[in-house]
């Protein structure tokens, strides 16, 4: 007798509840609910569900993401639901779900976001608004979303966020901007501040559900920071060891970073090429190698004051050091081009399609770059910037040091004999 195949398990239900609690559960989720054998959620979550729900209930322990596979094998076979707070999928649960179990194996019901009914409130079109998240997150990231007349919503992690985000405000330059805090959207005790600015902000720390708009308003004596890579140098705290300011926009370039991709930055110096990286998309990643441990810490100080903080700055000295990095989508050389197999080392890594750009002032390195470009092509070029400066009672020109670049794109037939195709750097 031919037994027939046993039926998928039922997908995980996964309801979004808002601060209005049961009575905003719409009747699809609140039948999840109640035929749920396990809730899991948060305690607040869990505290808003009535008798009827009658399914074990059980708090995420922390830290939460490392729980997620447990918890759910603990409690295969059986009906599951998962609460989370708003739209699941928005900086929530979600995420940890759809990549643990696919998305195939989830019954999303969402409720709207706080960005939703924040936007609502304000009537501000939700297109035209940026939001970072400051949950689990350092704050300092929020120094990349402030420019002069942008709106940004900002995801607290808690009462005490909206004085932060008031002091880095301030200390970035951007002291007149004008804040507002949501709290308990869409609940029975919703309440919105006034909007005062972030030089005067002096409210005490209210529920710790908020959303904090801002309406970015920059101070008129604030360094203006720009959109693009090519920030001015005194936007960096640095040694003289800088790639400058014309030279790092014209590198960018060649490095072309796009959304998700790994940047190796070796030499880092000041960090400026990986800070630049990181800034043109939030899901940009970087490491920057710097074999100096006094230039390594202010890597880190310069990436948290211009937005970055998720920069990792790897101490140590290339090649060695790279041993146990993530594959990176591009590399980038500014300094110690004379190491013994570094070039070797970073076209290695490299994967099909990666890029390489190496710069250098010094003609031990220029000729290393000089083979290369023989090899393997690409383009070879000379960077040469000139300043206005005064002479006597005229103005002259005078000339940086010249850079020499090399930028190329290792294609499939190298990326397949890259064993070899180190070797002949």
């Amino acid at each position: 007798m031919i037994r027939p195949d046993p039926a998928p398990p039922a997908p995980v239900a996964v309801v979004g509840l808002g601060a209005d609690g049961w009575e905003g559960v719409p009747e699809a989720a609140r039948d999840a609910l109640r035929a749920a054998d396990v809730l899991i959620g948060g305690p607040r979550q869990l505290a808003l569900l009535p008798p009827d729900c009658g399914g074990e209930r059980i708090a995420w322990p922390s830290p939460l993401r490392p729980a997620v596979p447990r918890l759910l094998a603990a409690h295969a076979g059986r009906a599951i639901a998962v609460l989370a707070s708003g739209d699941p999928m928005f900086y929530g649960i979600g995420r940890a779900l759809t990549e643990e179990l696919g998305p195939g194996a989830l019954r999303v019901l969402p409720h709207p976001s706080s960005v939703s009914y924040a936007c609502a409130r304000l009537g501000w079109p939700a297109e035209d608004v940026e939001v970072v998240t400051l949950v689990g997150r350092k704050p300092g990231r929020l120094a990349a979303a402030l420019h002069d007349g942008r709106r940004l919503l900002v995801l607290s992690a808690g009462a005490a966020t909206p004085a932060e985000v008031a002091a880095l405000l301030r200390d970035r330059g951007f002291g007149p901007s004008r804040m507002r805090v949501l709290e308990q959207l869409g609940g029975p005790t919703e309440r919105m501040t006034d909007a005062a600015a972030a030089d005067a902000w002096e409210l005490p720390p209210g529920d710790a559900l908020n959303v904090v708009a801002v309406e970015c308003r920059r101070a008129p004596d604030a360094l203006r920071l720009g959109a693009v890579p090519g920030l001015p140098d005194a936007a960096y705290e640095h040694d003289g060891q800088l790639t400058k300011r014309h030279v790092r926009a014209a590198t960018l370039g060649a490095l072309a970073p796009a959304p998700g991709e790994l940047l190796w930055d070796i030499g880092g110096g000041s960090g400026s090429i990986a800070v630049e990286w990181l800034r043109t998309h939030p899901s940009c990643r970087a490491v920057t190698v710097e074999r100096d441990p006094v230039r390594a810490e202010r890597i880190g100080r310069n990436a948290e004051r211009l937005g970055v903080p998720g920069l990792g700055v790897v101490t140590g000295a290339a090649p060695a050091a790279l041993g146990e990095l993530p594959r990176p989508d591009a590399v980038f050389i500014g300094g110690g081009l004379t190491a013994p197999g570094l070039l070797d080392a970073c076209w290695r890594a490299l994967p099909a399609g990666g890029r390489l750009v190496a710069n250098t002032v010094t003609l031990e390195s220029e000729a290393l770059l000089a083979d290369a470009y023989r090899r393997h092509g690409g383009d070879l070029v000379r960077l040469a910037v000139a300043h206005a400066v005064p002479v006597g009672g005229f103005t002259g020109w005078r000339q940086a040091m010249p850079v020499t670049q090399w930028a190329v794109q290792k294609t499939a037939d190298t990326a397949d004999s890259a064993g070899t195709a180190g070797a002949e750097l």
